[in-house]
């Protein structure tokens, strides 16, 4: 297992229409290395952004998609989601902003 920083934790924000409707209620979607509990996600989201406080970490275990080509058959790579839930006198965060 490798050790894992804060800056290393978060790989990008998902922007879907599901993530952006939670953004009213301060849960935004990101994706994270796979091998990153959620106390680290919370630890990262907190010292990325300034000013937020995590209220709840969810994560999700998605596993890599079947493809094939020709007779060779193989995977995409597995990944990992995480929703934060902000609390209520948090700041927002700033990326998601302006989409």
């Amino acid at each position: 297992m490798a050790v894992l920083q804060y800056y290393d934790v978060i790989l990008k924000p998902v922007i879907t229409e599901k993530s952006m409707a939670g953004m009213g209620e301060k849960k935004y979607t990101f994706l994270v290395h796979t091998e990153a509990n959620k106390a680290q996600i919370k630890e990262a989201v907190e010292k990325m952004f300034e000013g937020t406080k995590v209220k709840k970490v969810n994560t999700m275990n998605i596993p890599g998609k079947k493809k094939r080509r020709g007779a060779i058959v193989g995977r995409t790579a597995k990944t990992k989601k995480a929703i934060v839930q902000l609390t209520e006198e948090s700041k927002e965060i700033e990326i998601f902003t302006g989409l």
